[in-house]
C-alpha cells in the first residue's frame, strides 16, 4: 500500500511539475500518446511523459530514478531499438521540435525531438545543409548519435561528422553539455554510441553550403535490375562525390526497379551524369521531391535491416536482384542499395562508427498491413540480408538495425571502441539506465 501511495503522489507531481503532458494508461489519449512506428511493436509503457522542454525531461528522469522505472526515449519517433517498453516511462521528446540556424555560423541547433524534415525546413531558405536522414520522418537526434548516413554523405561525410555539441540529461537526473573542449570523452562516445549516455535535448551541428540539389527516378522493368545496377554502379564509381542515389526495387502494381541518381548541385550537370541510365528503356521518370517520396512507405507494420558491403562484384548483384523477386507484394516493400564512400569514408576514424569504410549497403525494407504477412515479411527481410553476407564488410550501420543480437551491436560499435564505451558508460550511467537501445554495458 505504501509502495502504491509513493507512486500515486509521484505521478501527482509529475503532473504538475511538467509543462508538457503526462498519460498514464487509463487516462485519455493514452493510447494516441504511446502509437510508436507500427502495430508491430505493441507495448504499454507505465507512464509517458511528453516533455516541451529540457526541464521536463529532468523531471520525468527524476520520477523514474525515484519509482525504479526503466527509462525508454522517444526522439523523432522512428527507429527499431527501444522506444516503447512496457511498464518503463516513456520519454517523449516530440513536442521539442525546435530548430535554429546560425546561418553566419553556418550552424544549427536542433531540439531532441525534431526530424529531418524540420531540419531541412529550416536550413534550406540559407542556401545550407546537414546530412540528413533519406526518410525525412527520422528523429534527428536519434540518426546522428547513431552515426548517420544519407544523401549527402558522400560529398559532407556522416552526419555525425557534422556534430559540434550535444545537451544531454543524464542517469542522475542532471544536465551536461559535451563537445570537442568540454566532457571530450563522452563527446567522443556520442560519435555513434547512440543514446547509451543520456537523453539528448539538443543537438547543434555544423551546417554546409548546398544552393541546390536534385533528384531523378527513373523506373524499369524489374526483370532490368542487373543491367540497371551495373550503370548506377559505375557512375558511381567514375562520377564525383556529389552523386549519390540508390537503387531499389519496389511494388507499384507490379515490381519494378528503380534508379534514383542524386546530385548536390545542378539538375543539368545531374541530367549529364544520369545519361547512362537515360539510355536504358524505362517506364517513368520522376524528379526532385517526389522522386524520393517512392524510397519509403509507410504501414501499420514494418521490420528492416542492413548489411554494409566491402565491394558490389557482379555476382553480387545479381543475389540483391534475385531477392527482390522473392519480395511478398502487396505491401509497402522495398529492397534499397545504397552507395557509401566519398566524404563518408574519409571522414574522422577515431570515432566508434566503423561502417564508414564499407562501400555499399543492402536495405530491405517491409511495410504491410495484415498481422497474418508478419512471418513472411521478417523472413524476407533477413533472407535479403543473408544474401549479401559473402560481401559484408564486418561493420553494421546500427542506425539500420534493430534488435539483432549482441554480436551485431558489437560490430555496430566496432571491437576495439567497445571497452572504451563501456568505460564512458560507467561514468555516465553505471546503472544502465538507458538500456532500450543498442546497448553499451557499462564495464
Amino acid at each position: 500500500m505504501a509502495v502504491r501511495s509513493k507512486a500515486h503522489t509521484a505521478l501527482a507531481g509529475l503532473r504538475e511539475d511538467l509543462a508538457g503532458e503526462v498519460f498514464a494508461p487509463a487516462d485519455p489519449g493514452y493510447d494516441e500518446a504511446r502509437g510508436g512506428r507500427g502495430a508491430l511493436i505493441d507495448r504499454r509503457p507505465a507512464v509517458i511523459a511528453r516533455c516541451a522542454h529540457a526541464a521536463d525531461v529532468v523531471q520525468a528522469v527524476r520520477f523514474a530514478r525515484e519509482l525504479d522505472l526503466h527509462i525508454a526515449v522517444r526522439g523523432g519517433g522512428h527507429g527499431l531499438a527501444g522506444s516503447l517498453v512496457d511498464g518503463a516511462l516513456l520519454v517523449d521528446l516530440r513536442r521539442m521540435r525546435g530548430v535554429t540556424v546560425d546561418p553566419a555560423a553556418e550552424a544549427v541547433r536542433v531540439e531532441g525531438g525534431a526530424t529531418t524534415g524540420d531540419l531541412d525546413r529550416a536550413t534550406r531558405p540559407y542556401g545550407l545543409a546537414a546530412t540528413g536522414c533519406r526518410n525525412p520522418g527520422a528523429g534527428v537526434a536519434g540518426f546522428v548519435l547513431g552515426g548517420g548516413t544519407g544523401w549527402l554523405d558522400r560529398v559532407f561525410g556522416l552526419a555525425v561528422d557534422d556534430l559540434i555539441g550535444v545537451e544531454l540529461v543524464t542517469a542522475d537526473a542532471g544536465r551536461t553539455h559535451a563537445n570537442a573542449d568540454e566532457n571530450p570523452e563522452l563527446f567522443w562516445a556520442l560519435h555513434g554510441g547512440g543514446g547509451n549516455f543520456g537523453v539528448a535535448t539538443a543537438l547543434t551541428l555544423e551546417l554546409h553550403e548546398l544552393p541546390e540539389f536534385a533528384a531523378v527516378l527513373l523506373l524499369y522493368p524489374a526483370q532490368s535490375g542487373p543491367d540497371v545496377v551495373r550503370v548506377f554502379r559505375e557512375i558511381v564509381r567514375t562520377g564525383p562525390a556529389e552523386v549519390g542515389g540508390a537503387v531499389l526495387h519496389l511494388a507499384l502494381g507490379r515490381m519494378l526497379c528503380g534508379a534514383l541518381l542524386t546530385y548536390a548541385g545542378r539538375e543539368a550537370v545531374l541530367r549529364e551524369l544520369a545519361e547512362p541510365l537515360l539510355a536504358l528503356p524505362h517506364t517513368a521518370e520522376l524528379t526532385g521531391a517526389e522522386a524520393r517520396r517512392l524510397l519509403y512507405s509507410t504501414g501499420r507494420r514494418a521490420h528492416w535491416s542492413a548489411e554494409c558491403l566491402t565491394d558490389l562484384p557482379d555476382e553480387s548483384v545479381d543475389v540483391f536482384c534475385a531477392r527482390a523477386r522473392d519480395m511478398p507484394v502487396p505491401g509497402g516493400f522495398r529492397h534499397l542499395l545504397l552507395p557509401l564512400g566519398g566524404a563518408a569514408a574519409d571522414g574522422p576514424g577515431a570515432y566508434p562508427v566503423p561502417y564508414r569504410e564499407a562501400s555499399w549497403l543492402v536495405h530491405p525494407f517491409a511495410s504491410w498491413a495484415d498481422p497474418a504477412g508478419d512471418e513472411r515479411a521478417l523472413a524476407w527481410v533477413r533472407e535479403a540480408c543473408a544474401g549479401v553476407r559473402a560481401w559484408r564488410a564486418g561493420a553494421v550501420c546500427l542506425d539500420l538495425i534493430g534488435d539483432e543480437g549482441p554480436q551485431r551491436v558489437r560490430a555496430g560499435y566496432g571491437a576495439g571502441n567497445l571497452l572504451r564505451l563501456r568505460k564512458v558508460k560507467r561514468r555516465y550511467d553505471p546503472d544502465n539506465v538507458f538500456r532500450f537501445n543498442h546497448n553499451v554495458q557499462p564495464i
